[in-house]
């Protein structure tokens, strides 16, 4: 059994940077592919940032340079580290992991479709 727990959201300026965290357990195989997820109010929930078991990542065009999704299995972390924030980026933050041992990070930030979500986290950019 795979459990997700959400830390770091708040709020911050435009132009500003938070980090947020997901601390995970369960085996391995249960978090062979990861992710962070939004959702603004009224919009259907979008991907983020991904990473596959060989720690490949992928993003989402509205955060590519300016998001790093990263990975620490001693610790049992996925942070995602978010850099020059903009009110878009507004939104319930959430983790998600999916079984493996074979998964597609590119899938899961397409599609969304995980085997374990955390409760979010929430992020608010405004001046």
């Amino acid at each position: 059994q795979v459990r997700l727990v959400e830390s770091g959201g708040g709020s911050v300026q435009p132009g500003g940077s938070l980090t947020l965290s997901c601390e995970f357990s369960g085996s391995t195989d249960g978090t062979a592919c990861m992710g962070w997820f939004r959702q603004a109010p009224g919009k259907e929930r979008e991907g983020v940032a991904s990473i596959e078991p060989q720690e490949r990542t992928n993003y989402g065009n509205d955060v590519k340079g300016r998001f790093q999704i990263y990975r620490d299995r001693a610790r049992k972390t996925l942070d995602l580290q978010m850099n020059s924030l903009k009110p878009e980026d507004t939104g319930m933050y959430y983790c998600a992991a999916v079984q493996g041992p074979l998964c597609s990070g590119g899938l899961l930030l397409a599609f969304g479709k995980a085997d374990y979500w955390g409760q979010g986290t929430q992020v608010t950019v405004s001046s």
